[in-house]
C-alpha cells in the first residue's frame, strides 16, 4: 500500500551531522582513556541513542562514562554544530513537496534534535512533530521510537515509510513492521564499509540524492497499485 506518512531521521538524513559526532564521540573516549577507530564507531554506534553507545562502552569495551565526559562532549558537538552543521543538501526543497504528513524520529535527546534543526533551518518545517529515543524504553535497533512516532501521527506501521541512513535504524523499521529507504548522502556516507552494512541490512531501496525523494514515493505507490 502506498505511504501516509514518511519518518526521517534526524542525524545524516535531514542534517548532516554525523560526521560531527563521531568526531565528538572519538574526543570524548579519548578524554575517557580509550582508543576507538573511527571505522569502528561508525559500526558499532551510528543511529544509536547515547544511552545504547554508552552502555556498549562499557560492556565491550571496559570504558565506563562519567556524567562529566558527556557534558564535556555535548558542549563540545554543539560549538560544531554551531560553527559547521548544514542541513542535508536538497532537504529543505523536499519537504514542501512530499503532500504527504512527515515526522522526525531520532536517537538523539529532543534538545539536541530542534538545536540541529534550528541551526539549519529545518525546524519550523518539522515541528512540533518531533519525536525522541527518550520518549521510548527502548531506542534503535528495537522499533520503539517508530511505531511510538506512527501511533502520535495516527498511521498504521504498514502505512509508514521511514528514511534512515544506518543498520540500526533500518532493523528499526523493519522491527515496526515498515518500509524503509536507506539515504547515503551524508558526508559520512562514502565510507565504504558503513555502506556495505547499510546494503546488508536490506533496506527496500538505497538513495544519495534527497531530491529524488518525491518521485522514490510516487513510484512506491504506483508499483503497490499495479500489484
Amino acid at each position: 500500500m502506498a505511504p501516509e506518512l514518511v519518518i526521517f531521521d534526524c542525524d545524516g538524513v535531514l542534517v548532516d551531522s554525523e560526521a560531527l559526532s563521531v568526531s565528538a564521540l572519538l574526543g570524548m573516549i579519548a578524554l575517557a582513556g580509550g582508543s576507538i577507530g573511527e571505522d569502528t564507531a561508525y559500526e558499532h554506534f551510528l543511529g544509536k541513542s547515547m544511552k545504547t553507545v554508552c552502555e556498549i562502552l562499557a560492556r565491550d569495551f571496559g570504558l565506563p562514562i562519567t556524567d562529566q565526559h558527556l557534558t564535556t562532549m555535548r558542549v563540545e558537538l554543539m560549538r560544531k554544530f554551531r560553527e559547521e552543521l548544514k542541513p542535508i543538501a536538497g532537504v529543505k526543497e523536499v519537504l514542501p513537496r512530499l503532500g504527504l504528513p512527515f515526522c522526525v524520529a531520532s536517537s538523539g535527546t529532543l534538545d539536541r534534535i530542534r538545536y540541529t534543526l534550528d541551526v539549519t533551518g529545518l525546524l519550523g518545517l518539522m515541528e512540533p512533530h518531533l519525536f525522541s529515543a527518550g520518549m521510548v524504553a527502548r531506542g534503535k535497533p528495537a522499533p520503539d521510537l517508530f511505531l511510538h512516532a506512527a501511533a502520535s501521527m495516527r498511521a498504521h506501521p504498514r502505512k509508514c515509510l521511514v528514511i534512515e541512513d544506518s543498520p540500526a535504524g533500518v532493523a528499526a523499521a523493519r522491527a515496526a513492521d515498515m518500509r524503509v529507504f536507506a539515504f547515503t548522502g551524508g558526508a559520512h556516507a562514502g565510507n565504504p564499509a558503513l555502506k556495505a552494512r547499510l546494503a546488508s541490512s536490506e533496506p527496500d531501496f538505497i538513495f544519495a540524492d534527497m531530491l529524488q525523494l518525491p518521485d522514490l514515493i510516487a513510484g512506491l505507490g504506483a508499483r503497490d497499485r499495479a500489484s
